[in-house]
């Protein structure tokens, strides 16, 4: 599903679907490669009772399509440039935000330059806008979810030797707008840290080690409003071999939230077991985790969790609840029917953390106020998927999800239950 992102994949990936092409420019004897591709996704949605029926009625649904070029020129074994265009345009959805439709600009345009320190250590400077993916990116992801993915404007070091990498930067969120080449450099948002990746460690075999700091002008959880410095600190120990993956996570937040003290944190377990000789290749695993919200509103402390820039679609592509003031469980099965067909289902269980704060959306945004409202429970979710992939190049896949509202829900608001499906065709295309 969505929301599991198996570790050990690339910690930064900046260039979705990788190069698709690659060839040297003609005459050149230098070394001087360019190469091109990119990629096209169309999406339909259908929600009954979005927002669990408090959200105007949509009797067909809305569709969602999503271009990305880019080009790169390898200069030779040091210097690169690439440059890539987005265009996220969508028909038919209620409550349009530039995430979901912003027609066209500049997502991604960088210089890096590789230095080589010894046979063992090399030094990647990379700047200028480009995106982050950091760890199972519960924190800093590219969204891939939603219709338009998010990038930054920023400088980003990266020392690399067999074992170990560490990535310092500094950057400012660019924000989508809906308008043509709009989304400039902006200062209301800014990021920086520091991000340690060690790998053949005795006993937990790879550890991810953190510190992120994030400053907003302007923030906004159920105990107010206003300007937001957050410290997060910390670390991952993760695994994939053979049949069994585990992946621990534990976040610490400090800071400060208007006149108030942040203390928030996460500690979430990922693990899965694939029966790999068995036909089929079945998979069983679970989710869990336990996410801070604030426990009394007024004083002079927030606990809610921020989850900086997570994945989009946290808990699968219907999206309808992300993770702040949470207790969730997570079972899901995953098997092969088909060396092309994949199939998925999961169950996850939502409760809040604190009865004295609301639910939130993937982009911390407030959908229920919770002070005033007595259940814990929010309800449960079913969702299943189907994938097929043609090719490298051409995937379909289809989900569905039914949430059922649980008692905070029908306290809250309407309460009804969501049904949502989902159907994505994408492919990735090369100049060649």
């Amino acid at each position: 599903m969505q929301d599991t992102i198996s570790p050990g994949e690339a910690r930064v990936d900046t260039l979705p679907g990788k190069m698709l092409s690659q060839r040297a420019a003609p005459g050149n004897k230098t070394g001087t490669a360019v190469s091109a591709g990119g990629s096209a996704r169309l999406q339909y949605f259908y929600l009954r009772n979005e927002q669990w029926g408090d959200a105007p009625k949509d009797n067909d649904g809305f569709v969602m399509a999503r271009f990305l070029w880019h080009g790169a020129v390898q200069w030779n074994s040091r210097l690169k440039t690439f440059v890539q265009l987005q265009s996220s345009l969508a028909n038919g959805k209620n409550d349009m935000s530039p995430v979901d439709e912003n027609p066209l600009d500049v997502h991604q345009a960088y210089v890096h330059y590789k230095v080589p320190l010894s046979d063992s250590l090399s030094m990647l400077l990379r700047v200028g806008r480009q995106e982050f993916s950091y760890g199972s990116q519960r924190l800093i992801s590219v969204r891939e979810g939603p219709n338009n993915r998010q990038a930054f404007d920023a400088a980003n070091m990266i020392m690399q030797r067999k074992d170990l990498r560490l990535d310092a930067f500094f950057s400012y969120y660019v924000a989508a707008r809906n308008g043509i080449f709009d989304d400039g450099f902006r200062r209301d948002t800014r990021l920086w840290g520091v991000y340690l990746v060690k790998n053949q460690v005795p006993v937990l075999k790879n550890a991810d080690f953190y510190y992120l700091d994030i400053c907003k002008k302007q923030a906004a959880f159920e105990d107010g409003t206003g300007m937001e410095q957050r410290h997060s600190i910390g670390t991952r120990i993760w695994n994939k071999t053979g049949n069994t993956m585990y992946d621990l996570e534990a976040v610490y937040q400090y800071g400060r939230f208007a006149s108030k003290a942040i203390r928030a944190y996460t500690v979430s377990l990922n693990t899965a077991y694939r029966f790999n000789r068995c036909k089929y290749e079945p998979e069983i695993g679970i989710k869990t985790e336990l996410i801070s919200g604030d426990k009394t509103p007024g004083d002079d402390r927030l606990q809610t969790f921020n989850p900086l820039f997570p994945r989009g679609a946290y808990f699968g592509l219907a999206a309808l609840i992300g993770p702040a003031n949470l207790i969730d469980v997570h079972p899901y099965f995953n098997c092969v029917l088909h060396p092309t067909l994949d199939w998925g289902m999961d169950l996850d269980i939502f409760r809040r953390y604190s009865t004295r704060d609301g639910i939130y959306g993937p982009n911390v945004a407030l959908i229920y106020p919770g002070a005033n409202v007595a259940p814990a429970f929010i309800g449960s979710q079913l969702a299943t998927n189907l994938e097929f992939s043609a090719s490298n190049a051409l995937a379909l896949t289809w989900e569905f999800t039914w949430f059922n509202a649980g008692p905070f829900l029908r306290a809250a608001g309407n309460g009804k239950d969501i049904i949502f499906t989902a159907v994505t065709l994408q492919y990735k295309f090369s100049s060649n």
